[in-house]
């Protein structure tokens, strides 16, 4: 509503994906930004995978089109772990999924669940997503998020087949149905839980947490993780001040301030890793550099379809919560899905 008023702002930061940004983009609500690009330079700065999520077509799919956004930092999910609790146990950073299973038998004979996690909101989505992506490629993933088929349900009943596993075996509590994010990183920083399943946005946050040395690897096992290059810059159709918006996207790209955002913990896309020395940020680079060169960026499981976040949230809670199958979990993801599929 405010994009398709006379009070549009300048500038916004605008969640990328087809159900958002694209349909902001298909609604011819956002200026195009490709002859800026080039005039300002930023295609210099930015790769084609950078603008991959920065291009949505006219029925506001995300990879081709007309560039309406720019991104200026990198996102993923990873497994941050509490140091001190495993060398403690005398456990190492597992490089296999079976491996994260035994660590996590470890902590279990002691009574201590071993990853805290939040299913009333976003987090738990990523530990499901994050089963799904262990079974498919990166064709999978570009057919998933651009709607080009009828949803393959398989890699979802699995998903929900390992989030139940995981209950059972006590690796995640079946409370955490009733949790939120931050009651989810409350549970990680007092050291109730050794590990949590969650984005780099808590990087810096967990750089700070005085009780012990947090640090995070990538999920065992998987190649494709959800992340992506992070929210877009976008100019609204209406802004009154085009100008002052592309200089500040300016700013944010320059070499000084992407050094800056990378020494505070975060995840610049357009630094010199050179120029990057915080622990928490050059661990961050150089893991997603890494999901970058194989091809892992799995973006994210609500994307594709208008609406779906609340249907994957729902979804996934009650598979958490054992009040649907593994089964029923993957048709009640694959129904809206195919709904929007057969329409285009």
């Amino acid at each position: 509503m405010i994009l398709n008023s006379g009070e549009a702002p300048d500038l916004m930061e605008y969640n990328k994906g087809n159900a958002v940004a694209g349909l902001a983009a298909s609604q011819g609500l956002l200026t195009e930004l490709d002859d800026i690009a080039k005039e300002r330079g930023w295609d210099k700065v930015l790769t084609d995978a950078s603008n991959q999520l920065s291009k949505y077509d006219e029925n506001g799919i995300y990879g081709n089109g007309p560039l309406i956004g720019v991104a200026n930092y990198g996102e993923f999910v990873s497994v941050f772990y509490n140091e001190d609790m495993f060398k403690a146990e005398g456990l190492a950073v597992p490089a296999t999924l079976e491996e994260m299973e035994k660590a996590m038998d470890v902590f279990v004979k002691k009574g201590i669940t071993p990853i805290a996690e939040a299913a009333n909101d976003y987090p738990a989505q990523h530990l499901m997503y994050l089963f799904a992506l262990s079974k498919v490629d990166a064709k999978w993933v570009s057919d998933f998020q651009a709607v080009r088929a009828p949803l393959d349900p398989a890699p979802f009943v699995y998903a929900g087949q390992k989030l139940q596993e995981w209950v059972t075996k006590g690796y995640i509590s079946k409370d955490s149905t009733g949790l939120k994010a931050p009651d989810m990183a409350n549970l990680f920083e007092t050291g109730k839980s050794p590990m949590v399943v969650t984005g780099t946005w808590y990087g810096t946050q967990f750089g700070k947490i005085k009780g012990f040395k947090a640090s995070q690897f990538l999920f065992p096992g998987n190649v494709i993780s959800p992340a992506s290059t992070g929210n877009i810059w976008v100019v609204p159709k209406n802004a009154k001040n085009k100008d002052l918006a592309y200089e500040f996207i300016d700013i944010t790209l320059s070499k000084e301030n992407q050094a800056l955002f990378g020494n505070s913990g975060g995840v610049p896309i357009a630094a010199d890793p050179a120029d990057v020395t915080d622990p928490v940020g050059k661990k961050a680079v150089e893991l997603f550099n890494k999901l970058s060169a194989d091809n892992g960026l799995g973006f994210y499981p609500d994307w594709p379809v208008p609406g779906y976040y609340d249907v994957v949230l729902k979804a996934t809670q009650a598979v958490i919560g054992g009040t649907i199958t593994p089964e029923e979990f993957a048709e009640r993801l694959k129904e809206p899905y195919d709904e929007v599929q057969g329409d285009q």
